[in-house]
C-alpha cells in the first residue's frame, strides 16, 4: 500500500491523487493540516525538511517528495495508462504546460507565501486576495492562450487522453473557483477541465471529496 502524507486543499496532493487514481494505484492518505501548521511540527519535518505535501512513501526508502517529481516517478514505474505521450516533443510540450500550471504560478499563491504578505509586509486580506487571485488568473489566460493556438490539443491539453499537463491544469482551476476566479471567457480551459472532471479518477480526487474538507463535516 502506499502510503502518502497530503491535504485535502493542497494541489500538489490533488494531482498526485489524480495520477494514482488513474494509475490503479491503492493508496492510503494521511491529511497534514498545512492551515494550523502541522507541516511545521518535529515529526513532520522528519520526513519531509520542506515543511511541503505530498511526501509519498512507496517502498522502505525515504519518501517522495515534489508533486512533478512523483508524477514522473509513477509514469516510470507505472507506465499503464500513459501520462507522457510517446513522442519526445510531445513529452517537452505536456511537461512544459505542467510546469507553466505548477511551478510558474502555483507556488505564487501557496499559504506560506500568502501568510508572509499578511504576516511580514502587512497587507490586508482584500490585498492578500487580490494577489491571489490575480496569478490564478494570470496562469489560466497564459494557458489559454497556448492551449487554444495549438492543434495538438484536443478534448484534453495533449491529444485526447489526460497527462501530467491535465492534471496540474484541473489543479489551478480549482483552486481558481476557491478564489471565485472568473474563467468564463477562457473556453479552451473551460472545456478541457469539465473534460477531466467527467473522470472518475479525477472526481474521486477533488478536495473537497477529501476527509477533513468542509463538505465532510
Amino acid at each position: 500500500m502506499i502510503k502518502m502524507y497530503g491535504f485535502w486543499r493542497s494541489a500538489a496532493s490533488f494531482r498526485v491523487r489524480i495520477a494514482l487514481n488513474l494509475k490503479g494505484l491503492a493508496y492510503e492518505e494521511t491529511m497534514v493540516d498545512i492551515d494550523v501548521g502541522d507541516q511545521y511540527v518535529p515529526a513532520y519535518k522528519t520526513i519531509n525538511p520542506q515543511s511541503a505535501v505530498p511526501s509519498l512513501f512507496v517502498d522502505d526508502g525515504p519518501p517522495l517528495t515534489q508533486s512533478l517529481a512523483i508524477l514522473e516517478y509513477l509514469e516510470e514505474t507505472h507506465p499503464t495508462p500513459a501520462l507522457l505521450p510517446a513522442d519526445a516533443r510531445g513529452r517537452a510540450r505536456v511537461r512544459s504546460l505542467a510546469l507553466l500550471f505548477a511551478a510558474d504560478h502555483h507556488p505564487l499563491i501557496v499559504p506560506r507565501i500568502r501568510r508572509y504578505l499578511t504576516e511580514e509586509l502587512k497587507v490586508s486580506d482584500d490585498q492578500r486576495n487580490a494577489w491571489v487571485r490575480h496569478w490564478f488568473r494570470e496562469g489560466l489566460v497564459q494557458g489559454e492562450a497556448r492551449l487554444a493556438q495549438d492543434p495538438a490539443t484536443g478534448r484534453f491539453c495533449h491529444g485526447d487522453m489526460p497527462s501530467i499537463a491535465d492534471l496540474c491544469l484541473i489543479s489551478q482551476v480549482m483552486g481558481a473557483k476557491g478564489f471565485k476566479v472568473d474563467i468564463a471567457d477562457l473556453p479552451t480551459v473551460s472545456r478541457i477541465s469539465e473534460a477531466c472532471l467527467a473522470l472518475d479518477a479525477f472526481a474521486r480526487a477533488l478536495p473537497l471529496r477529501q476527509p477533513g474538507a468542509p463538505a465532510s463535516h
